[in-house]
C-alpha cells in the first residue's frame, strides 16, 4: 500500500494564489491518501477566508493557526497537525505539477533517503521578473546549487522545499524556530548529520515566481545572507566557497574603490565587476527580449550585493536564542 501523504503548507498572505496551489495539489496523479494542512499566519488580506473555503469545499483541506506568522513555526504546526508517514512541504504560491507526489514517494522508496527534492523552476510575467528568474538559474547568479541550476540526481547538502518521511523530521525535532530563514537547509544539516540522505533528483520541478522588484529582490538575498551567517555560526565548516563569495565580492570591490581614490589602478577591480556581471547577464539571458536582458545584470548584482552585506552585517546577537 502507499503511503497517506500530508502536504504542509505555510500560508501568509496567499489570498491571490492559495486555491490555485492548493487545487493542484488535490488533482495529483497519488493513488494513496492525501491530505493538506494549511498553517494561517496573520494575513492582511482575505487569505483565512479562501482557506476557509477550500477546507469547507474538500474534506481533505484542514486549517491549523500559526499565530507568529513565521515559517518554521507555520511548518512545525502543520507537521503536529498531520497524520501522513510522509510529509511533502509546499509553498501556498509554487506550482507542482500532477505526478509530483507520486515521483517522490517512489524515489523515496528507490533511494532510502530521508528527504527528496528537484528544481526550483524560476518563472517570471514582467520584464524584470523575467530577468530575475534567469539570475536565479544561473550559477553566475545563485553559484552552483543543483536545485537552482539542475544537475545529476545524488545526495546533495539541501533541495527545495522537500518530501520527508515522517520518522526523519521526528529524529531531529523538526524545523527550529529560530531560524526565520535558512531553516530548510539548517535542517537538512540535522538530518544528514543524524545518518539521513537528502537526495535531489531533477524529475521534480517546482514553478516559483520571483520577486516583483529590485527592492523586494534586495531585501530576499540580504535576509538570505543574514540567515545564513548565523547557520555558519551554528554549525562551523558548514560555509563553503560559494557562500562567502558574495561576501569577498563586496569586501574586495569597496576595499578597490577606496584605495582607488590614492591608486587609480585599484579602480580595475569595482570595473572588472561590472563588466563581468553585465556581460555575463546579457550572455546567460540569450534567448530573452533585449528588455529582459537588460534588466539581468542588475538582477545578479542586487543577489550579489544584498546576500554579501547581509552575511557580513549580521549581529552574533541574531544567533542568539530565547531558551
Amino acid at each position: 500500500m502507499l503511503p497517506r501523504v500530508s502536504v504542509i503548507m505555510p500560508v501568509l498572505d496567499e489570498e491571490r494564489h492559495l486555491a490555485a496551489s492548493v487545487r493542484m495539489v488535490l488533482q495529483q496523479a497519488y493513488e494513496g491518501e492525501i491530505e493538506v494542512v494549511l498553517a494561517l499566519g496573520p494575513s492582511r488580506d482575505a487569505t483565512d477566508a479562501v482557506a476557509a473555503g477550500l477546507a469547507e469545499q474538500d474534506p481533505r483541506v484542514r486549517t491549523v493557526a500559526n499565530p507568529s506568522g513565521q515559517t518554521p513555526d507555520a511548518l512545525n504546526a502543520a507537521i503536529g497537525a498531520s497524520s501522513g508517514d510522509v510529509i511533502a512541504r509546499v509553498d501556498a504560491h509554487a506550482e507542482i505539477p500532477r505526478d509530483y507526489l507520486s515521483t517522490a514517494v517512489g524515489i523515496l522508496d528507490e533511494t532510502g533517503a530521508d528527504n527528496v527534492g528537484g528544481i526550483m523552476d524560476a518563472k517570471g510575467a514582467t520584464p524584470l521578473e523575467r530577468a530575475i528568474a534567469c539570475a536565479m538559474k544561473s550559477p553566475l547568479g545563485v553559484g552552483g546549487a543543483r536545485f537552482h541550476t539542475g544537475g545529476g540526481a545524488g545526495e546533495s547538502d539541501t533541495v527545495y522545499l522537500g518530501v520527508f518521511r515522517r520518522s526523519a523530521l521526528e529524529r531531529v525535532g523538526g524545523y527550529d524556530p529560530h531560524f526565520a530563514r535558512a531553516q530548510d537547509w539548517e535542517m537538512n544539516h540535522r538530518i544528514r548529520a543524524t545518518g539521513g540522505r537528502v537526495w535531489f533528483t531533477p524529475e521534480l520541478v517546482v514553478t516559483y515566481r520571483p520577486r516583483s522588484s529590485l527592492r523586494k529582490l534586495a531585501d530576499q538575498y540580504f535576509n538570505y545572507g543574514r540567515w545564513r551567517r548565523v547557520v555558519a555560526r551554528q554549525h562551523p565548516g558548514t560555509a563553503n566557497a560559494r557562500y562567502l563569495a558574495p561576501p569577498a565580492m563586496v569586501l574586495g570591490t569597496v576595499a578597490a574603490s577606496a584605495l582607488g581614490l590614492a591608486w587609480r589602478p585599484a579602480w580595475l577591480v569595482p570595473a572588472g565587476y561590472a563588466a563581468a556581471v553585465g556581460a555575463g547577464g546579457w550572455l546567460i539571458s540569450g534567448t530573452e527580449p533585449a528588455g529582459v536582458r537588460a534588466r539581468v545584470p542588475l538582477a545578479i548584482a542586487t543577489m550579489h550585493w544584498s546576500w554579501g552585506i547581509g552575511f557580513l552585517t549580521s549581529p552574533a546577537s541574531l544567533a542568539d536564542r530565547a531558551d
